[in-house]
């Protein structure tokens, strides 16, 4: 498994003319490919922010990411917007505001950064398509319309579109918010498998913080002034489990990685 995102010193916020607002600093860790890695911490800590830094959708304020590419580890901010559109993939919790449009109309969305101005797919991309329609075991949703979805339907058709795209890391931002519990299990679960078998680099954020412990090959804690990252086993073993977890009326077993509600 290899280290294909590096955070170096990373300094995460925002920056006005007038002001500067930190939201967390000296981030170092590494995510792997291969692996499914869950980033957990409370509302407000700075999950969404990193997510959105780690994506290249706003800069980082200091520090430092590194990627690797075909000619080795760069830095995100080194990138242009095409070499990022084939390295990393996106699935953001909004739902897809789209009408009049077919599931596989979707997912060849993914195929933009090959397609040039027109976006018209050719018999490879269309076999790209396939394939990913395939991987997300969708096939039966193919003809369908978008709107016409179901929560737990439309974030599996999010899915294939990133892996239509090619790139070997995927963010996703709270891919299970809108789903039921049998929904959010099929969706993370699914994560763990495509990570496995097609190598690729899988991050998200979550709040399922007992479904992430099962699932995930490795957990980024963000508390206070501090990223703990590890396994799931780790985490628990050195107590940052317990400090992110427990509070009044919620005990966390640190044996069995399960959480209970006392009062």
């Amino acid at each position: 498994m290899n280290e294909t995102v590096i955070l170096t010193n990373l300094t995460i916020g925002y920056q006005t003319k007038q002001h500067t607002t930190v939201v967390a600093e000296h981030l170092n860790a590494a995510i792997k490919s291969g692996e499914l890695t869950c980033l957990l911490g409370r509302n407000g800590i700075g999950k969404s922010t990193l997510l959105r830094t780690l994506s290249a959708f706003q800069p980082a304020l200091g520090g430092e990411i590194l990627m690797s590419t075909d000619n080795g580890q760069q830095p995100v901010n080194s990138l242009t917007d095409k070499q990022l559109s084939r390295l990393i993939g996106v699935v953001l919790t909004e739902k897809p505001d789209v009408r009049n449009m077919t599931i596989e109309e979707l997912v060849g969305m993914g195929r933009s950064p090959y397609t040039g101005f027109w976006g018209t797919l050719s018999k490879d991309d269309k076999r790209i398509v396939d394939e990913a329609i395939q991987l997300v075991s969708i096939e039966s949703l193919r003809g369908r319309y978008v709107h016409t979805l179901s929560d737990g339907e439309r974030q599996k058709v999010m899915i294939a579109k990133a892996l239509a795209q090619q790139t070997p890391i995927i963010y996703l931002d709270e891919p299970t918010a809108f789903l039921d519990f049998p929904s959010k299990v099929e969706v993370m679960q699914l994560l763990h498998r495509l990570a496995r078998e097609q190598e690729k680099t899988i991050f998200l954020s979550t709040h399922d913080v007992e479904l992430s412990l099962q699932v995930a090959d490795c957990i980024w804690l963000m508390e206070e002034g501090s990223l703990s990252v590890g396994t799931p086993r780790q985490l628990a073993d050195d107590g940052a489990l317990s400090r992110f977890i427990e509070h009044k009326g919620i005990q966390f077993n640190a044996e069995t990685l399960t959480i209970r509600v006392t009062e």
